[in-house]
């Protein structure tokens, strides 16, 4: 069986209905998963490097569960990028990672039809995900299409919303996790 690690690049999951959500039902349906979350790990953004790179050195399946913020991952999980990711660990001619799958799973504050030509963003949302495909090249890492859930907002939640949101969550959660069993063998 290959060896999974998840990072949750949520800055608060106390405060998260839909990242805090499928982060639960990963771990329920993956137990053996080292589960790192740098919100709990690194609130004041001191990224222990040493324990990343040796956490992603065990894994052959990499998933980064976070929020879309502005287009990107968040800043706590961009810091963790750039600090672990380092020349001669991530890519170069002794990097470490090759091989290694990598899978993004992202939720996004904005409805699916805003990421459109016509809607709101005037881009679909793989227009923004070159970044990661990127990095996974750079890197030889093997780039598992993303995943992601769109229009779970902050903006004006109340308890109705929030139980959507939960239900919008578990269900999203199911199917990558049927995902996540075609990649994780």
């Amino acid at each position: 069986m290959s060896s999974m690690l998840i990072i949750s690049g949520h800055p608060d999951l106390n405060h998260s209905v839909a990242n805090r959500t499928i982060l639960e039902e990963l771990t329920k349906a993956f137990p053996q998963a080292d589960m790192r979350q740098l919100d709990k790990l690194y609130p004041d953004y001191h990224i222990d490097i040493e324990a990343e790179q040796k956490a992603l050195l065990k894994a052959d399946l990499i998933i980064w569960q976070f929020p879309f913020y502005w287009y990107a991952m968040p800043a706590l999980m961009k810091k963790w990028l750039d600090d672990v990711f380092t020349y001669g660990f991530a890519h170069g001619s002794s990097a470490k990672l090759a091989g290694k799958r990598l899978f993004i799973s992202f939720t996004t504050g904005a409805p699916e039809e805003a990421y459109h030509t016509n809607g709101i963003f005037r881009h679909y949302i793989n227009d923004y995900l070159t970044a990661f495909k990127t990095t996974a090249d750079l890197c030889n890492l093997v780039f598992i299409p993303p995943s992601c859930l769109n229009g779970v907002s902050y903006v004006g939640r109340n308890t109705q919303m929030i139980q959507q949101q939960r239900a919008e969550a578990k269900a999203y959660a199911f199917e990558l996790i049927q995902k996540i069993h075609l990649f994780y063998a």
